[in-house]
């Protein structure tokens, strides 16, 4: 086994593995703060107590959580969501983007998080939901948690099935009952089980599939969409509360001038009635000072108990950092004196004499003191170098060993701007490879979405007057205009994935009285589904628009969504307080700076094909796959580090790109090393000792 000191050498800074970014706790390793259980105890004891109140009585209550910035309030929400998702249904609800279409947000992502599967569970939420509704679970044939033969039985028969939560439900007032149950029936099918999904979610289906889940409307408005939500309240009284959790509220749309929208919501589910739920909304403590003023009285009082996260103490910041530090020390012989070693205590009280921090704050604290660490290590290295034995020399004889000292000064390898750009780079490859898991699909995403993640990427771009809504009427939110950055002309952009022709139609004639009224002179339409055939209205007025005009249609690849995506993901981390890059925080501002000194977003065909950035050459031969990304991974990587294992450099890039094999990546490394912007620090030794650096320019 090798020293501290050597893995130290060759491993990856731990505490970089810790993303300090949060957000969905669905699909997200979001362990830091529930390997100490005193962290913020005291917050998740008095919610619990909330959480049972409402199972209880079924009565809605809400829970303001409130904390500064990196005091762990996302993280919280995914340990409330670990703890108790055997006794509560959890839905993370992001940011709306429109507040026009708030209750069809708040529909959409409850439905997403239900139809994920908990830890320790084959079905989904959703469907554990409905097998424990007291229809099934409490009826005269058998008395028990579940009776399979009477499910089955219903199960069998639509109609009947329809009929008895129709009677069960009679008091309840149900939405659309007939509609409602019909479409749980659906579920239970797995041939129609992701239709019925989709229509809950309030995509607008195609016909064919409203036909196959014998529906004729989608869920295309606001109070459809609540009552909706409200359903799902009503007949699950009798099972476990569902629990909506509001996450960076601090990015809704003028929330710091007008924070009704959102407590419009929560009061709305309380005197309503809409039965059933805990919601939990957490803000920055500086944001929720801001607004105060501006929420009604009457909004304040629904709500039921406002939490704050205090800091922690430092017994639990070296709780933190033994966690982080455990996987290096297991591998260590012999084990160091102490669990946080390189770390210190003294290390603490100097830097926080009040004796408090925050659980961010310790993280980036200790990142900083084991880098330096690290780097000490390699200001002056011994490198031995033992001759092979020629046949000439007897058994015991040697060659001379060649010991030389080998100083390294890594600090002036990289300025900081370098160190902060390369590591924002690293941040956007792992946000990129989470939102390629989780997106499969465009269609997954609303228009509104689209359109916000469209109007980021051009305000990064520095593209100018760009306003929403070009065209009128219902679906203004699936469009904005802009300033040609070439030609002094406005540019309208729509984009819509809607399946439902008669919602395609709709957008279409908004479209051409646009272009009628003249309010831009050249319109791009977005869209990679049909467009229709031309026995559709619909499909006669786009092709009297697209077909031998100035006017173009652009049909996206899932990958120019992606990094739309990704990039909408870190505009509400940044506005939300929650981006940290280089030890600090970072402002939009500096988001927008950073994304465009990367050139990232010039990757994005979408945006090539609008003509906001220049086009690349396409790759000659699509067949080879494209290491760029991963050449460019390894290059950053040894750039936050300094220095580390050649080994581990190897596995970090097959970890992260999992089409690349380990010679692919041994090859790529070589290439760097050929360019002379790394440099392996003990050729010589095996593989699995060398060290590799920056070199110095």
């Amino acid at each position: 086994m090798a020293s501290i000191n050597d893995i130290i050498k060759r491993e990856v800074n731990p505490f970089d593995l810790v993303n300090l970014k949060t957000g969905n706790f669905w699909g997200q390793n979001q362990e830091l703060e529930s390997v100490v259980e005193s962290i913020h105890q005291e917050a998740i004891t008095e919610i619990e107590g909330f959480l049972d109140l409402v199972a209880k009585d079924n009565c809605s209550r809400t829970v303001l959580l409130v904390g500064d910035t990196g005091s762990g309030k996302s993280y919280l929400l995914g340990r409330l969501k670990r703890t108790f998702n055997s006794k509560a249904f959890f839905a993370y609800i992001g940011p709306w983007v429109d507040n026009d279409y708030m209750w069809r947000h708040l529909l959409r992502n409850t439905v997403d998080s239900l139809i994920q599967v908990p830890e320790g569970q084959e079905e989904s939420q959703l469907i554990l939901w409905l097998k424990n509704l007291s229809v099934f679970t409490k009826t005269n044939l058998k008395k028990q948690l579940f009776n399979d033969s009477f499910w089955q039985l219903l199960l069998g028969d639509r109609q009947k099935f329809v009929n008895h939560l129709k009677k069960t439900y009679l008091k309840a007032g149900i939405y659309n009952p007939d509609v409602f149950f019909g479409v749980l029936h659906d579920l239970t099918d797995p041939e129609l089980y992701p239709l019925a999904c989709e229509w809950l979610r309030g995509d607008n289906l195609s016909e064919e599939s409203m036909q196959a889940l014998r529906l004729r409307h989608c869920i295309d408005a606001e109070d459809a969409a609540k009552n909706i939500l409200a359903n799902f309240g009503k007949i699950s009284t009798a099972t476990q509360p569902i629990v909506l959790c509001f996450d960076q509220v601090e990015t809704l749309p003028n929330l710091t001038s007008n924070p009704q929208p959102l407590f419009n919501i929560n009061t709305t589910i309380h005197s309503e009635n809409l039965k059933n739920f805990l919601i939990i909304i957490t803000i920055v403590t500086n944001i929720y000072r801001q607004i105060y003023r501006y929420i009604q009285q009457s909004d304040k009082a629904r709500i039921d108990r406002l939490v704050s996260l205090k800091p922690i103490n430092f017994n639990q910041a070296e709780a933190l950092w033994t966690y982080r530090l455990q996987s290096i020390h297991q591998e260590a012989e012999p084990k160091p004196d102490s669990p946080i070693f390189p770390l210190n205590r003294q290390l603490l009280e100097e830097n926080f004499p009040g004796g408090k921090t925050m659980p961010r704050t310790a993280f980036i604290i200790g990142r900083l003191e084991y880098q330096q660490y690290k780097l000490s290590l390699l200001k002056e290295i011994i490198v031995i170098n033992i001759p092979p034995k020629t046949p000439k020399q007897s058994e015991g004889q040697q060659g001379l060993i060649d010991i030389k000292i080998v100083k390294n000064d890594l600090t002036s390898n990289i300025s900081d701007g370098q160190k902060e750009q390369a590591e924002f780079e690293l941040i956007w490859q792992q946000e990129y490879k989470k939102v390629q898991d989780k997106l499969a699909k465009i269609s997954l995403l609303a228009a509104p979405d689209l359109i916000r993640m469209m109007q980021e990427a051009l305000e990064a771009s520095q593209v100018e007057a760009i306003k929403p809504k070009l065209i009128s009427g219902t679906y203004a939110s699936y469009s904005l205009s802009y300033q040609s950055p070439s030609k002094r002309e406005n540019i309208g952009i729509v984009w819509t994935e809607d399946a439902n022709m008669n919602s395609f139609y709709n957008v279409m004639n908004a479209c051409q009285k646009a272009i009628q009224q003249n309010v831009c002179q050249r319109l791009y339409f977005i869209r990679l589904g049909s467009v229709g055939n031309a026995k559709l209205a619909g499909y006669k007025i786009y092709s009297q628009i697209f077909t031998g005009t100035k006017h173009i249609h652009i049909k996206p690849n899932l990958a120019s969504v992606h990094y739309l995506a990704t990039y909408h993901s870190l505009v509400n981390s940044a506005q939300a307080q929650e981006l940290v890059v280089g030890g600090k925080v970072i402002t939009l501002s500096a988001l927008q700076s950073l994304i465009r000194e990367s050139k990232i977003l010039e990757q994005c065909t979408l945006l090539q094909e609008l003509g906001i950035v220049a086009k690349q050459k396409p790759d000659p031969d699509k067949r080879t796959k494209d290491l760029r990304p991963v050449k460019d991974f390894l290059l950053n990587l040894v750039k936050t580090q300094g220095y580390m294992g050649v080994p581990t450099l190897i596995s970090q890039g097959v970890s992260q790109f999992s089409y690349v094999e380990e010679t692919e990546t041994q090859h790529l490394i070589d290439l760097l090393c050929q360019e002379k912007k790394v440099k392996i620090i003990n050729p010589k030794s095996k593989l699995e000792d060398q060290l590799i650096r920056l070199l110095t320019n």
